[in-house]
């Protein structure tokens, strides 16, 4: 079996494989980063509220999507312009959010906008290596926070590893990557789009008692402007998945 693709410098930027958004590469790569086994991950291959009932388990309070460039710009072009420059740091903002300085890795940066914020980060095992580096991240500003992550060779050894057994061909990391990951977390009521290729988070909206991500109002908030954007362009390369905690139940 051939040694994956290292991690190359490219124009001066640290440059990773990308990784799938496939369930169990997810959940590898929560190994690699010693994160609770509680947390599981589920494919979404239809938004229908019959299939939802029937085959997922809720509450579900965080989704990882996976959107072909066409149906990201087509979401979120006019948006992006209207998010402010983030500048915050501490404990008490409402969450956690984190720039991407490295290449290729927005897949690593959805799942460490799911964990350091989901349920209070209570799937961050205390500690771990992944644990001293989120009470390090909450403390700085954003560019110390952004390179805190750039510097971490522990990020960097458990992001290579998981993207480099996934199911489909390992590209270099000099391939031009047409597709772009990001997260939306369900955090005290609010819903929140965190992408670290943003300048900081954005609010997303409120979900009222008994709702989660996967209930109508919650699609509403995350998914579904790039449903819209997919249908729109005639590109059908997008995938989400949803991730679920202890505290899920089988439905039906």
């Amino acid at each position: 079996m051939p040694a994956p693709p290292r991690v190359e410098i490219i124009d001066g930027i640290k440059t990773f494989i990308p990784l799938e958004n496939n369930p169990d590469i997810l959940k590898l790569l929560c190994e690699n980063l010693q994160i609770s086994l509680d947390l599981d991950f589920h494919d979404i291959i239809s938004t229908s509220p019959a299939f939802l009932q029937e085959c997922y388990f809720r509450p579900c309070h965080a989704i990882i999507v996976l959107a072909h460039r066409s149906i990201y710009q087509a979401a979120r072009s006019a948006v992006e312009p209207t998010i402010s420059e983030y500048k915050g740091s501490g404990p008490n903002e409402p969450v956690i959010w984190m720039k991407q300085t490295i290449g290729h890795a927005c897949g690593l940066m959805a799942l460490l906008h799911v964990v350091f914020n989901l349920e209070g980060g209570r799937y961050v095992r205390p500690g771990t290596a992944i644990d001293a580096l989120r009470q390090q991240a909450i403390l700085l500003g954003p560019t110390e926070r952004a390179q805190l992550l750039y510097d971490s060779s522990f990020l960097e050894e458990a992001h290579m590893d998981a993207a480099s057994r996934g199911s489909s061909n390992v590209p270099s990391p000099r391939e031009d990557n047409q597709h772009h990951f990001l997260a939306f977390v369900h955090k005290d009521g609010k819903v929140w789009e965190l992408n670290g290729g943003m300048n900081g988070p954005l609010f997303r909206g409120v979900l009222g008692e008994g709702e989660d991500l996967l209930s109508e109002r919650g699609l509403e908030l995350t998914v579904q402007d790039f449903l819209i954007a997919a249908e729109q362009t005639g590109c059908d390369e997008m995938s989400i998945v949803a991730i679920t905690g202890a505290d899920a139940v089988a439905q039906g």
